[in-house]
């Protein structure tokens, strides 16, 4: 169960990248979530896309690795103000890192790419850090694999942390011939789920989601199939959300671009553009049915 901050959080926040990993299922688009453990310091028990914080060694890339995307590719695709060509692509390596630890895909792998998912794991038991493994493998890191969708920064009072992030989501293709596991130490359970199914759960308790999940997740129901989400990824340059939250009789609001209430009045998405903590969850003016659209 999700529970609410109301403290400022001083320090700035900390650059991270989370990933929806997305594939074609029998009854159409389906994303991966996977739940968090229940110890987490983050996040316990909530149900999100793989993903975490940018590690020093996504930046100190080793001898002999190669990309399959250049820096000032990285850098133009996510289109940010004063951000540096290395940082750009360090936040994709941490992409493709988190995905392969928190649920063992191996993002753009080549064919027999769940042999090749095996071979890197190896490696990484056997001492070696996530780009070195792929280098020693002679394999690129596939940074084209990935697509920024948005950005997420959350505010000084975070509501369901007590800790601020500076999060790129990028969508990518889940990668044929490979099974999502679970890594046991962080998370519980690694699912595929239709973006409807995924709210359905949530507003019948079935799942818990923090916004960012709730919001994306009904951006996802707007576009129906795999490649509309990728076709609209690569359309336009990723959204900024910085939510604006206050507390108001009682529950607190949080608002995004476009509300009557945020800085931002230019939406960057259809639909709902604030959610109100409510029975313990967080809830669209409108219900779910605002949410599914």
């Amino acid at each position: 169960m999700v529970t609410i901050n109301s403290e400022e959080v001083l320090s700035p926040p900390v650059a991270a990248a989370t990933v929806m990993v997305l594939r074609e299922g029998p009854r159409g688009l389906e994303v991966l979530l996977v739940r968090r453990h229940g110890g987490s310091g983050v996040l316990g028990g909530v149900h999100v896309f793989p993903g975490g914080k940018l590690d020093a060694a996504d930046s100190q890339l080793p001898g002999g690795a190669v990309t399959d995307r250049s820096a000032a590719a990285c850098l133009q695709a996510l289109g940010e103000t004063g951000l540096d060509p290395q940082t750009a692509v360090a936040l994709h390596v941490a992409a493709l890192r988190e995905t392969f630890e928190e649920c063992g895909l191996l993002l753009g792998a080549p064919v027999g790419a769940q042999l090749v998912a095996r071979r890197v794991r190896a490696q990484i038991l056997g001492g070696a850090g996530f780009a070195q493994a792929l280098s020693q493998l002679d394999l690129p890191l596939a940074l084209s694999s990935l697509l920024p969708w948005s950005r997420w920064v959350t505010p000084r009072v975070p509501s369901v942390t007590n800790k601020r992030f500076d999060t790129r989501f990028f969508v990518a293709l889940a990668p044929d011939e490979q099974e999502a596991e679970h890594c046991a130490f962080e998370a519980t359970e690694a699912v595929w789920l239709s973006p409807r199914v995924g709210l359905e759960r949530y507003w019948a308790g079935e799942i818990d989601l923090v916004p960012p999940q709730i919001m994306s997740l009904a951006q996802l129901v707007r576009l129906g199939t795999v490649q509309q989400v990728l076709d609209w990824a690569r359309s336009r340059p990723p959204a900024l959300i910085a939510p604006e939250p206050f507390d108001e009789n009682g529950e607190r609001v949080i608002c995004y671009p476009g509300d009557p209430a945020h800085s931002v009045r230019e939406a960057v998405w259809a639909g709902p553009t604030r959610l109100v903590y409510r029975q313990q969850r967080f809830e669209a003016e409108g219900g779910l049915a605002a949410l599914l659209g």
